[in-house]
């Protein structure tokens, strides 16, 4: 602050900055008003028809709670509730342990850019091609006469067909990684690629191997993108339907085959407290995910 601006009476210095305050909330109010109108007011819409009376054929907008009191009383609905959690927990374990070391090759191990872009690249190239037919090309791996079967029994590790590949949680669980493994590698990339590769030199020099290195400096440094990625997974998993309808031959039910299944029933009510208990729980996921790290501070 200038000895011109202490000099001026507080009055004056408010009415400089007024201009500014009204210029700050013109900037910020088209932001506002998108998320007011495309996010606070669906939301608060679920939650009002989540209360609404349901009956076979329609639904009236008289508030009970009848239909909250269907999902937690039914074991189904409470079942699909504990497997949508369980496969979101496989798949964050299976991405990170898959998706690590690869971002790790990536962002650390190779010095060329030109090569990193190329490699970052070469992971995001199955998602030039349709979501679904990316489900669906694993019916043919995983069948009891698919190519990994094949392979294996050629190769005489087994005698019979493995059955368990396919209409199984394992089926649902291969496939959402294969999808869902890139959005893992690339924050992780990210941030390895930002390591001052000083530290770790110093780090050598005073006789650290390389596992001590990677738990004590490169995985500390990297954590933040860590979090990011697993955010992006758990948003992901925690809302699918399509993988698990398609590799589970709808054996494995999660929260996001329930709304289907009841929006196409037309139980509009019954359809919103279960995108409410989604949305909370993930929620609940992302707040837990952002106590780990600041964000913020670190990227």
């Amino acid at each position: 602050m200038t000895a011109t601006e202490l000099s001026l009476p507080a009055s004056d210095a408010r009415t400089s900055a007024s201009p500014r305050a009204a210029a700050a909330y013109l900037l910020i109010a088209p932001a506002v008003v998108w998320m007011t109108l495309f996010l606070v007011v669906p939301m608060a819409m679920i939650v009002y028809v989540s209360f609404w009376t349901q009956t076979t054929f329609r639904i009236e907008p008289k508030l009970t709670i009848e239909s909250w009191q269907t999902f937690f009383s039914s074991t189904t609905y409470v079942t699909s509730l504990w497997t949508t959690v369980r496969i979101w927990l496989t798949v964050l374990a299976t991405t990170l342990v898959l998706g690590y070391p690869t971002a790790l090759f990536v962002g650390l191990f190779v010095k060329n850019k030109t090569l990193q872009t190329t490699l970052l690249v070469l992971c995001v190239i199955p998602f030039w091609t349709s979501f679904l037919i990316r489900v669906l090309a694993w019916r043919p791996m995983l069948g009891k006469e698919g190519a990994i079967n094949i392979l294996l029994m050629k190769a005489n590790l087994i005698q019979q067909p493995i059955e368990a590949l396919l209409f199984t949680d394992l089926s649902v669980v291969i496939g959402m990684t294969q999808i869902y493994v890139v959005f893992m590698v690339g924050p992780i990339a990210f941030m390895l690629g930002r390591i001052d590769p000083n530290i770790i030199e110093a780090a050598r020099d005073l006789g650290a191997g390389f596992w001590r290195i990677l738990r004590k400096i490169i995985f500390p440094l990297s954590l933040p993108g860590v979090v990011v990625g697993a955010i992006f997974v758990s948003v992901m998993v925690l809302g699918e339907f399509a993988t698990s309808a398609a590799l589970s031959g709808r054996k494995v039910n999660l929260l996001g085959n329930i709304i289907v299944t009841q929006v196409g029933s037309l139980k509009w009510a019954l359809a919103s407290v279960v995108g409410v208990i989604l949305t909370v729980v993930m929620g609940v996921v992302i707040a837990g995910l952002l106590l780990v790290v600041d964000l913020k501070r670190e990227l």
